[in-house]
């Protein structure tokens, strides 16, 4: 199949399970849309029993698919820009201390101490896996993923300033996590940054606090160019320019892409150069163009995942590690907030149960599995693909869908109210 018609299938399914679902399941569209998938993923399965015409036919083009490249190469600026140009800019200033610790050593504790539970698991399941696999491994599936996170989020019930600290978090952790699961991955192939501290560090600087400098200036040039004209065609083609041309150039430069469009979003979504720059009609039509950019991918996005079923190889033994990584997962997730959000509850005035909320809200999505797809065969990249989509859906459909009950259990409905001036 060429490009246009694999593009023609992925779009037209997209569209019938999003129908599905808003007319019958009423699930947020995230999570209905996966579990349609998957569904129907299983329906292709069991017809192979029958006539395996349509199943081939299916799995020849999922092959076709580059989950790793559509994701972090086409679909995540988009993505990114989108939901950083509807996060609080205010909120996040406030919180922007928790929020740094949170995507930066909270994710690097999450790695190894995932890492470590990981290994000793698989030890135990007779497994043999390197260590530094099982690091890996903790860099893919510590990133929460601001896609699952944003799209489930908002319909959640999550108060406020809660939102905040797990949204701000999900936007800027997945460019960390990238860089950490690309420096482990030099250091497990014993590429030029095979061991060095000082060239590790030197390459970890490089692409986060490079990126967010350049996000810094794609934003920043993208105000200059929105407030010296008023025609809103051409600003949403300056926005779009500036997620396309930014990450293109990001990745030129050797700067993480993710962390330079999430801050380049922030700053056009920014209340004050909304005010400066743009006309009540251009604000309109730069939002509705990109709320339905984000659901058309998002809708791209999490059909693919479900559909991903199709090409992985199943094991029984790695599907029960899977299971058993569910709850390790988690618990390195609370271990890494638990110290951060003790240091900042009191300054901040944290909601109660913050750790737990935030541990049951950092959803994984198609980031993780997009980077255990990208790992070599060499590091056992079978068992680790299963892993993680055992974890992912379990996130997703499970965490998704019970964190608005799950906060409200823990804080109570009083404190569940929400103020209406958050994003636009």
């Amino acid at each position: 199949m060429d490009l246009f018609a694999i593009s023609s299938v992925v779009i037209v399914l997209s569209a019938l399970f999003g129908y599905i679902n808003v007319r019958f399941l009423k699930l947020p569209n995230t999570i209905g849309l996966m579990v349609i998938a998957i569904g129907f993923t299983l329906v292709l399965f069991a017809s192979n029993l029958v006539d395996s015409t349509i199943f081939n036919a299916a799995e020849v083009m999922m092959a076709q698919i580059e989950f790793d490249h559509v994701l972090l190469d086409i679909l995540l600026g988009f993505l990114l820009f989108a939901g950083a140009m509807h996060t609080n800019f205010d909120q996040l200033r406030v919180q922007r201390w928790p929020i740094l610790i949170f995507s930066t050593l909270g994710v690097l504790a999450s790695t190894f101490i995932t890492g470590f539970f990981v290994f000793y698991l698989l030890q135990f399941m007779s497994l043999s896996v390197p260590f530094i696999h099982c690091l890996l491994f903790g860099a893919l599936i510590s990133p929460t993923d601001p896609i699952a996170v944003l799209g489930i989020l908002k319909k959640a019930g999550v108060p406020k300033k809660l939102e905040t600290k797990i949204v701000g978090e999900s936007l800027f952790n997945d460019g960390v996590g990238v860089v950490i699961f690309l420096t482990i991955l030099g250091v497990a192939q014993g590429g030029s940054h095979g061991g060095d501290p000082f060239d590790i560090a030197k390459l970890f600087g490089q692409e986060v606090i490079g990126g967010i400098i350049m996000g810094g200036i794609l934003g920043y040039g993208t105000f200059l160019l929105l407030r010296s004209i008023d025609d809103y065609d051409i600003e949403v083609m300056i926005t779009l320019a500036c997620v396309m041309g930014g990450y293109s150039l990001a990745h030129y430069l050797h700067l993480s892409a993710p962390l330079a469009i999430v801050v380049a979003g922030l700053i056009v979504g920014n209340d004050t150069v909304r005010d400066t720059s743009m006309s009540d009609i251009t604000e309109q039509y730069v939002d509705k163009f990109w709320e339905l950019i984000d659901m058309l991918l998002n809708a791209i996005l999490f059909v693919l995942i479900g559909l991903e079923m199709l090409i992985l190889t199943f094991n029984g033994k790695y599907i029960i590690a899977g299971l058993i990584c569910i709850v390790l997962v988690l618990l390195a997730r609370y271990i890494s907030l638990f110290i951060p959000v003790k240091l900042f509850s009191k300054k901040l005035e944290f909601i109660p149960h913050t750790d737990k909320i935030m541990t049951w809200g950092g959803l994984r999505g198609g980031i993780s599995i997009a980077l255990a797809l990208s790992l070599p065969d060499e590091m056992n990249r079978d068992i680790f693909i299963i892993i993680t989509y055992v974890v992912v859906v379990f996130s997703i459909l499970v965490q998704g869908l019970t964190i608005g009950k799950f906060a409200t259990k823990l804080i109570g409905k009083e404190n569940m109210i929400t103020d209406d001036g958050h994003g636009h």
